[in-house]
């Protein structure tokens, strides 16, 4: 982990990162701890649909817009898991430099900017992007937004005081996630709330099933998670030996499920709790 310049009152000082490069080279700029072929494949499909397919869908998705009855129970349970990972951050972060690794439109980023971080927002989608800037202005919070298109996991946006990931790791398997997770650790003092998608005796089957079928012209596969096998995973692999998880909790409404995790420094870690439960 980073050693985290701290302001005179004590807390962590914000930093200057330079401008990463496009999302859609066959590398990182600066390299990546989890610049794998499989990880590159799917990063490169992911950013294709979100920008060029399913971009204004995503816009209305995030918006007050009129959705249907299935898209607004997809709206409700994404409006809790926001509320859920900003519930895990402390709600004073003046002083702090957060990554919003997957922004989308901005909505969580904007959050964080409002209780008063310095926000360094990247998503693949250059157009989702640019709405995301353009909440930012209405929101009053553009001069503590830096918006990126770009790769996550790049290191060129250096060192953070802690990190958000929501829904952006639902599309990778397991030792792509644990990867992801090891290359933001390495330069974030903590701490990093993310999720995934959880495995269900329903859901599990049904998202295996789905891989045998062609995918073109459809969103990139979610892939589900069950928790023992990702708390297993973190607690054995030795890139992620200085942090331990911490609180979990599930989303459900509709057709919206995810499951919200905390990873933290093991200095500043609360004891592992098991799942608190699902909220519908």
């Amino acid at each position: 982990m980073h050693d985290t310049i701290t302001s005179a009152a004590g807390t962590p000082a914000a930093s200057t990162a330079p401008t990463p490069g496009s999302s859609f080279e066959g590398t990182l700029t600066g390299g990546s701890h989890a610049a794998s072929a499989e990880y590159l494949e799917r990063r490169a499909w992911i950013g294709e649909y979100f920008d060029r397919t399913a971009a204004d869908g995503w816009r209305k998705l995030t918006s007050d817009e009129k959705v249907s009855r299935v898209r607004a129970t997809v709206r409700e349970g994404r409006d809790r898991m926001r509320q859920t990972l900003l519930s895990f951050l402390p709600t004073d972060l003046r002083g702090w430099r957060i990554l919003d690794a997957g922004c989308g439109t901005g909505l969580l980023a904007v959050d964080l900017a409002l209780r008063g971080a310095e926000v360094v927002a990247v998503d693949l989608s250059p157009t989702l992007v640019g709405y995301g800037r353009d909440r930012a202005v209405a929101a009053g919070v553009a001069d503590r937004i830096a918006f990126h298109d770009g790769d996550m996991l790049d290191p060129a946006y250096g060192p953070m005081d802690a990190v958000v990931a929501m829904d952006s790791l639902i599309h990778y398997d397991l030792p792509q996630i644990i990867d992801a997770l090891a290359a933001l650790a390495v330069r974030t003092r903590g701490p990093i709330v993310y999720t995934v998608a959880p495995w269900t005796p329903i859901l599990g089957p049904l998202l295996t099933i789905g891989r045998l079928f062609p995918q073109r012209d459809r969103s990139p596969r979610i892939v589900p998670t069950a928790e023992s096998r990702l708390r297993g995973a973190i607690a054995k692999a030795p890139a992620l030996s200085g942090w331990q998880s911490g609180r979990t909790q599930r989303i459900e409404r509709g057709f919206y499920r995810s499951q919200a995790y905390e990873l933290l420094p093991v200095a500043a870690s609360r004891t592992p709790a098991t799942s608190s439960g699902v909220t519908a």
